[in-house]
Protein backbone atom coordinates (compact mmCIF):
# COMPACT_ATOMS: atom_id res chain seq x y z
CA UNK A 1 0.00 0.00 0.00
CA UNK A 2 2.92 2.37 0.82
CA UNK A 3 4.40 1.59 -2.40
CA UNK A 4 1.01 2.21 -4.33
CA UNK A 5 0.64 5.51 -2.47
CA UNK A 6 4.13 6.82 -3.42
CA UNK A 7 3.52 6.18 -7.10
CA UNK A 8 -0.37 7.36 -6.99
CA UNK A 9 2.04 10.65 -5.18
CA UNK A 10 4.39 10.49 -8.08
CA UNK A 11 1.87 10.37 -10.91
CA UNK A 12 0.23 13.56 -9.49
CA UNK A 13 3.07 15.35 -9.27
CA UNK A 14 4.01 14.30 -12.81
CA UNK A 15 0.77 15.27 -14.82
CA UNK A 16 1.03 18.38 -12.65
CA UNK A 17 4.07 19.15 -14.04
CA UNK A 18 3.03 17.83 -17.56
CA UNK A 19 0.25 20.14 -17.54
CA UNK A 20 1.86 23.54 -17.12
CA UNK A 21 4.67 22.38 -19.56
CA UNK A 22 4.62 24.26 -22.74
CA UNK A 23 5.55 21.42 -25.00
CA UNK A 24 3.95 18.32 -23.18
CA UNK A 25 0.70 20.01 -22.09
CA UNK A 26 -0.41 19.57 -25.81
CA UNK A 27 -0.55 16.31 -25.56
CA UNK A 28 -2.04 15.71 -21.79
CA UNK A 29 -6.12 14.75 -21.56
CA UNK A 30 -8.06 14.42 -18.88
CA UNK A 31 -9.20 10.92 -20.72
CA UNK A 32 -9.23 8.01 -17.92
CA UNK A 33 -8.40 4.47 -19.68
CA UNK A 34 -5.85 5.57 -21.46
CA UNK A 35 -1.74 5.73 -21.49
CA UNK A 36 0.18 8.70 -21.51
CA UNK A 37 3.24 8.76 -23.44
CA UNK A 38 5.74 11.58 -22.51
CA UNK A 39 9.51 11.29 -22.64
CA UNK A 40 9.80 7.84 -22.19
CA UNK A 41 6.91 7.16 -19.27
CA UNK A 42 4.18 5.59 -19.76
CA UNK A 43 1.22 5.89 -16.95
CA UNK A 44 -1.79 4.48 -16.55
CA UNK A 45 -4.27 3.40 -13.19
CA UNK A 46 -1.77 3.89 -10.80
CA UNK A 47 1.40 2.31 -12.34
CA UNK A 48 4.35 3.97 -14.32
CA UNK A 49 7.16 1.66 -16.44
CA UNK A 50 9.70 2.92 -18.85
CA UNK A 51 8.91 1.60 -22.12
CA UNK A 52 10.74 3.94 -24.72
CA UNK A 53 10.51 7.66 -26.72
CA UNK A 54 6.83 7.24 -27.79
CA UNK A 55 5.85 10.49 -29.00
CA UNK A 56 2.00 10.18 -29.19
CA UNK A 57 -1.01 8.80 -27.03
CA UNK A 58 -1.80 5.46 -27.31
CA UNK A 59 -5.66 4.87 -26.81
CA UNK A 60 -7.27 1.78 -25.40
CA UNK A 61 -9.16 -0.13 -27.78
CA UNK A 62 -13.08 1.07 -27.34
CA UNK A 63 -15.01 -2.11 -28.07
CA UNK A 64 -17.89 -0.83 -26.14
CA UNK A 65 -19.33 2.00 -28.73
CA UNK A 66 -22.65 1.55 -30.72
CA UNK A 67 -20.37 1.43 -34.62
CA UNK A 68 -23.85 0.79 -36.77
CA UNK A 69 -27.06 2.64 -37.07
CA UNK A 70 -29.12 3.61 -39.90
CA UNK A 71 -30.05 7.36 -40.80
CA UNK A 72 -34.11 7.54 -42.16
CA UNK A 73 -34.55 11.10 -42.75
CA UNK A 74 -31.72 13.68 -44.59
CA UNK A 75 -30.33 11.55 -47.19
CA UNK A 76 -31.39 8.33 -46.02
CA UNK A 77 -28.44 5.91 -45.76
CA UNK A 78 -26.47 3.22 -42.97
CA UNK A 79 -23.65 4.17 -41.58
CA UNK A 80 -20.60 2.89 -39.88
CA UNK A 81 -18.02 4.15 -37.08
CA UNK A 82 -14.98 2.01 -37.84
CA UNK A 83 -11.68 1.67 -36.23
CA UNK A 84 -8.50 2.67 -37.93
CA UNK A 85 -4.83 3.03 -37.36
CA UNK A 86 -5.21 6.83 -35.80
CA UNK A 87 -5.96 10.08 -37.14
CA UNK A 88 -2.20 11.26 -38.94
CA UNK A 89 -3.12 15.11 -38.11
CA UNK A 90 -3.93 15.09 -34.55
CA UNK A 91 -3.83 18.80 -33.88
CA UNK A 92 -6.88 19.91 -33.83
CA UNK A 93 -7.36 22.21 -30.75
CA UNK A 94 -10.79 21.25 -30.69
CA UNK A 95 -11.10 17.42 -30.94
CA UNK A 96 -10.48 14.32 -29.12
CA UNK A 97 -11.88 11.37 -31.38
CA UNK A 98 -8.68 10.37 -32.78
CA UNK A 99 -8.54 8.58 -29.48
CA UNK A 100 -10.47 5.71 -30.77
CA UNK A 101 -7.76 3.57 -32.46
CA UNK A 102 -5.22 0.68 -32.73
CA UNK A 103 -2.44 0.48 -34.08
CA UNK A 104 -3.39 -3.28 -34.17
CA UNK A 105 -4.51 -3.72 -37.88
CA UNK A 106 -5.49 -7.44 -37.36
CA UNK A 107 -7.54 -6.15 -34.33
CA UNK A 108 -8.92 -3.30 -36.12
CA UNK A 109 -10.19 -5.40 -38.42
CA UNK A 110 -11.91 -8.06 -35.71
CA UNK A 111 -13.64 -5.30 -34.78
CA UNK A 112 -14.91 -3.25 -38.13
CA UNK A 113 -15.77 -7.03 -39.82
CA UNK A 114 -18.46 -7.45 -37.35
CA UNK A 115 -20.43 -4.01 -38.10
CA UNK A 116 -19.74 -4.07 -41.47
CA UNK A 117 -21.67 -7.48 -41.83
CA UNK A 118 -24.92 -5.53 -40.57
CA UNK A 119 -24.83 -3.50 -43.63
CA UNK A 120 -28.31 -4.53 -45.41
CA UNK A 121 -27.98 -2.25 -48.53
CA UNK A 122 -31.69 -1.07 -47.60
CA UNK A 123 -30.87 2.28 -49.06
CA UNK A 124 -27.91 1.50 -51.48
CA UNK A 125 -25.93 4.22 -49.49
CA UNK A 126 -23.74 3.85 -47.02
CA UNK A 127 -21.69 6.26 -44.68
CA UNK A 128 -17.97 5.30 -43.09
CA UNK A 129 -16.55 7.45 -40.68
CA UNK A 130 -13.76 6.44 -38.61
CA UNK A 131 -12.46 8.72 -36.27
CA UNK A 132 -9.72 9.95 -39.00
CA UNK A 133 -9.72 9.88 -42.49
CA UNK A 134 -10.59 6.68 -45.26
CA UNK A 135 -6.85 5.74 -45.13
CA UNK A 136 -6.52 4.94 -41.99
CA UNK A 137 -8.59 2.10 -42.52
CA UNK A 138 -6.38 -1.66 -43.16
CA UNK A 139 -6.45 -3.12 -46.34
CA UNK A 140 -8.61 -5.92 -44.96
CA UNK A 141 -11.53 -4.26 -43.84
CA UNK A 142 -11.57 -1.90 -47.30
CA UNK A 143 -11.77 -5.18 -48.99
CA UNK A 144 -14.87 -6.40 -47.03
CA UNK A 145 -16.60 -2.91 -47.20
CA UNK A 146 -15.99 -3.54 -51.19
CA UNK A 147 -17.67 -6.95 -50.84
CA UNK A 148 -20.70 -6.41 -48.49
CA UNK A 149 -21.44 -3.14 -50.79
CA UNK A 150 -21.16 -5.66 -53.89
CA UNK A 151 -23.43 -8.20 -52.01
CA UNK A 152 -26.41 -5.83 -51.41
CA UNK A 153 -26.46 -3.87 -54.00
CA UNK A 154 -24.85 -0.24 -52.24
CA UNK A 155 -24.36 2.18 -54.92
CA UNK A 156 -23.05 4.68 -52.91
CA UNK A 157 -20.13 5.45 -50.36
CA UNK A 158 -19.10 8.00 -47.79
CA UNK A 159 -15.73 8.31 -46.30
CA UNK A 160 -14.13 11.48 -44.34
CA UNK A 161 -10.31 12.88 -45.15
CA UNK A 162 -8.16 15.42 -43.54
CA UNK A 163 -6.96 17.99 -46.45
CA UNK A 164 -3.46 16.26 -45.67
CA UNK A 165 -4.42 13.11 -47.75
CA UNK A 166 -6.52 14.44 -50.47
CA UNK A 167 -3.95 12.81 -52.88
CA UNK A 168 -4.96 9.13 -51.86
CA UNK A 169 -8.78 10.15 -53.18
CA UNK A 170 -8.85 9.71 -56.88
CA UNK A 171 -7.15 6.05 -55.79
CA UNK A 172 -10.10 5.53 -53.54
CA UNK A 173 -12.21 6.57 -56.05
CA UNK A 174 -11.11 4.50 -58.16
CA UNK A 175 -11.26 1.34 -56.32
CA UNK A 176 -14.78 1.57 -55.69
CA UNK A 177 -15.90 2.81 -59.53
CA UNK A 178 -14.39 -0.06 -60.80
CA UNK A 179 -17.49 -1.86 -59.29
CA UNK A 180 -20.18 1.31 -60.20
CA UNK A 181 -19.89 2.23 -56.66
CA UNK A 182 -19.87 6.06 -56.46
CA UNK A 183 -17.24 7.70 -53.93
CA UNK A 184 -18.30 11.08 -51.50
CA UNK A 185 -15.79 12.10 -49.66
CA UNK A 186 -16.09 14.69 -46.55
CA UNK A 187 -13.96 17.27 -45.61
CA UNK A 188 -13.90 18.84 -42.22
CA UNK A 189 -12.97 22.46 -42.73
CA UNK A 190 -14.78 23.82 -40.27
CA UNK A 191 -15.14 27.23 -41.23
CA UNK A 192 -14.32 28.77 -44.62
CA UNK A 193 -12.48 32.00 -42.30
CA UNK A 194 -9.02 30.85 -42.85
CA UNK A 195 -7.26 32.89 -39.81
CA UNK A 196 -9.94 31.35 -37.41
CA UNK A 197 -9.68 27.52 -38.64
CA UNK A 198 -5.72 27.65 -38.71
CA UNK A 199 -4.93 30.04 -36.03
CA UNK A 200 -7.75 28.75 -33.56
CA UNK A 201 -8.61 25.43 -34.37
CA UNK A 202 -5.37 24.68 -35.95
CA UNK A 203 -6.71 22.76 -39.12
CA UNK A 204 -3.95 22.13 -41.23
CA UNK A 205 -5.66 23.20 -44.82
CA UNK A 206 -3.07 25.69 -45.99
CA UNK A 207 -5.86 27.08 -48.79
CA UNK A 208 -8.15 29.37 -48.31
CA UNK A 209 -10.39 29.56 -51.50
CA UNK A 210 -13.40 26.88 -50.51
CA UNK A 211 -13.22 26.54 -54.25
CA UNK A 212 -10.30 24.70 -54.14
CA UNK A 213 -10.40 23.17 -51.51
CA UNK A 214 -13.72 21.81 -52.93
CA UNK A 215 -11.82 20.13 -56.03
CA UNK A 216 -10.88 17.16 -54.06
CA UNK A 217 -14.32 17.24 -51.91
CA UNK A 218 -17.88 16.57 -52.23
CA UNK A 219 -19.29 17.56 -48.89
CA UNK A 220 -18.05 19.68 -45.70
CA UNK A 221 -18.38 19.70 -42.42
CA UNK A 222 -18.67 22.53 -40.28
CA UNK A 223 -18.31 23.64 -36.31
CA UNK A 224 -20.30 25.88 -34.74
CA UNK A 225 -20.81 27.26 -31.35
CA UNK A 226 -17.43 28.59 -30.45
CA UNK A 227 -16.39 31.70 -28.93
CA UNK A 228 -15.94 34.58 -31.78
CA UNK A 229 -18.49 33.09 -34.10
CA UNK A 230 -21.44 35.00 -34.78
CA UNK A 231 -24.57 35.01 -36.45
CA UNK A 232 -22.98 36.60 -39.91
CA UNK A 233 -19.91 34.40 -39.68
CA UNK A 234 -21.90 31.19 -39.58
CA UNK A 235 -24.33 32.10 -42.02
CA UNK A 236 -21.86 32.75 -44.54
CA UNK A 237 -19.87 29.28 -44.14
CA UNK A 238 -23.00 27.31 -44.74
CA UNK A 239 -23.82 29.32 -47.84
CA UNK A 240 -20.22 29.08 -48.80
CA UNK A 241 -20.32 25.92 -48.29
CA UNK A 242 -23.51 25.05 -50.53
CA UNK A 243 -21.39 27.24 -52.93
CA UNK A 244 -18.93 24.88 -53.65
CA UNK A 245 -19.82 20.91 -51.95
CA UNK A 246 -23.08 19.06 -52.46
CA UNK A 247 -23.81 18.98 -49.04
CA UNK A 248 -23.08 20.42 -45.26
CA UNK A 249 -23.25 18.91 -42.16
CA UNK A 250 -23.19 21.60 -38.88
CA UNK A 251 -22.08 20.38 -35.77
CA UNK A 252 -22.06 21.90 -32.90
CA UNK A 253 -19.36 22.38 -30.11
CA UNK A 254 -19.85 19.98 -27.19
CA UNK A 255 -17.49 19.55 -24.16
CA UNK A 256 -14.83 17.16 -24.31
CA UNK A 257 -11.05 16.85 -22.93
CA UNK A 258 -9.82 19.52 -25.30
CA UNK A 259 -9.21 23.27 -24.56
CA UNK A 260 -11.70 24.82 -27.17
CA UNK A 261 -15.18 24.78 -24.93
CA UNK A 262 -18.88 25.52 -26.35
CA UNK A 263 -19.98 28.91 -26.01
CA UNK A 264 -23.90 28.95 -25.21
CA UNK A 265 -24.23 32.55 -26.36
CA UNK A 266 -23.04 31.43 -29.49
CA UNK A 267 -25.03 28.53 -29.77
CA UNK A 268 -28.41 29.98 -28.61
CA UNK A 269 -27.82 32.49 -31.47
CA UNK A 270 -27.02 29.13 -33.78
CA UNK A 271 -30.53 27.77 -32.38
CA UNK A 272 -32.70 30.89 -32.90
CA UNK A 273 -31.14 32.53 -36.09
CA UNK A 274 -29.38 29.89 -38.12
CA UNK A 275 -31.23 26.79 -37.65
CA UNK A 276 -34.58 27.60 -38.27
CA UNK A 277 -32.88 28.77 -42.08
CA UNK A 278 -31.64 25.28 -43.09
CA UNK A 279 -34.04 23.09 -41.19
CA UNK A 280 -35.55 21.97 -44.04
CA UNK A 281 -32.91 22.09 -46.42
CA UNK A 282 -31.86 18.34 -47.34
CA UNK A 283 -28.19 19.33 -48.33
CA UNK A 284 -27.91 20.63 -44.58
CA UNK A 285 -27.38 18.21 -41.74
CA UNK A 286 -27.24 19.64 -37.97
CA UNK A 287 -25.88 17.71 -35.23
CA UNK A 288 -26.58 18.93 -32.13
CA UNK A 289 -24.90 16.17 -30.37
CA UNK A 290 -21.65 14.25 -32.25
CA UNK A 291 -24.08 11.41 -31.56
CA UNK A 292 -27.03 12.43 -33.37
CA UNK A 293 -26.09 9.78 -36.34
CA UNK A 294 -26.85 7.03 -34.24
CA UNK A 295 -22.98 6.09 -33.66
CA UNK A 296 -20.28 6.60 -30.92
CA UNK A 297 -22.64 6.46 -28.02
CA UNK A 298 -21.67 3.49 -25.66
CA UNK A 299 -23.44 0.54 -25.55
CA UNK A 300 -26.13 0.14 -23.06
CA UNK A 301 -25.45 -2.12 -20.38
Amino acid sequence: RAIMNRSENFITTFLQTVRNHPVLKQNYGKETGYFYAFSGFCINAGSFFLCGNIPEKISMEQNNLIRYSVIEEKNPREILLLRGSGCKWRRCTFCDYHLDFSKDAERNFRCNIEEIQKVTGQFQKLEVINSGSFCDLDEKTMNALLEQCLKNGVKEIHFECHWMHRKEVPALRDFFGRHDIAVKIKIGVETFDADFREKILQKGIDETEPAVIAEDFDEVCLLFGIKGQTETSMKRDIETGLAHFERVCVNIMVENSTKIKPDPAVIAVFAEKIAPLYLNNDRVDILTENTDFGVGSEVSR
